[in-house]
């Protein structure tokens, strides 16, 4: 028997593979993986490709842009990247999806924007490995930014400790992002059922 589910590539007794959706969205999702992406137990982003049809998971450090990347032709104008960096909202902005300047500064017609998207980047791995991912593909700093504002903590708990308050795991992040997009709030919930139960085959060890 093998030690690894040869589909979502998590041990046998963390396998969530009968959890998984099917879910149909009309914005594609491009995720962006560190190969030294060491997390293979707890790590979501094979889970969040498997669960979207219209999800990619590409494993690397660089591609040329974003159409290599995708490998299909693609409008760059229509597309955002979560940002990296740590910034503050005003207060007053209650958003769960915000684009945001090369500054980081939130844009004023940011719904304007998001109504435009049509594909979603984000980038896989730890802190230090996302960034080496963004220096190297240049073309991600031409795409629109946007910024998570989530209004709870991960669930990842005490299992895995994110460095900034605001750190969410990758399928925490595609499934807030894309709730906000298409303004289907199910597509995050359906996203965190096989997440969870591997949050809870974890913890039981």
């Amino acid at each position: 028997m093998n030690a690894n589910c040869e589909r979502c590539l998590k041990p046998q007794r963390l396998c969530v593979c009968e959890f998984l959706p099917q879910i149909e969205t009309s914005t594609r999702v491009l995720i962006l993986q560190h190969p030294q992406e060491p997390d293979v137990e707890l790590g979501t982003a094979k889970i969040a490709a498997l669960s979207l049809v219209q999800a990619k998971l590409a494993i690397g450090l660089s591609w040329p842009n974003l159409k290599k990347a995708w490998g299909a032709e693609v409008n760059p104008k229509d597309w955002l990247v979560l940002h990296l960096g740590s910034i503050r909202l005003p207060q007053n902005i209650s958003d769960v999806l915000v684009c945001v300047s090369a500054k980081g500064h939130p844009l004023e017609d940011s719904k304007k924007r998001l109504s435009a998207c049509t594909g979603l980047v984000v980038l896989d791995g730890t802190w230090s490995q996302a960034k080496t991912l963004w220096w190297r593909n240049a073309w991600l700093t031409k795409l629109q930014r946007a910024v998570l504002n989530p209004s709870r903590p991960s669930l990842y708990g005490k299992l895995r400790r994110e460095p900034k308050r605001q750190g969410l795991s990758t399928l925490e992040s595609i499934g807030l992002s894309l709730a906000a997009l298409e303004g289907r709030p199910e597509i995050n919930e359906q996203l965190l059922v096989p997440f969870k139960e591997l949050l809870s085959r974890k913890r039981r060890g």
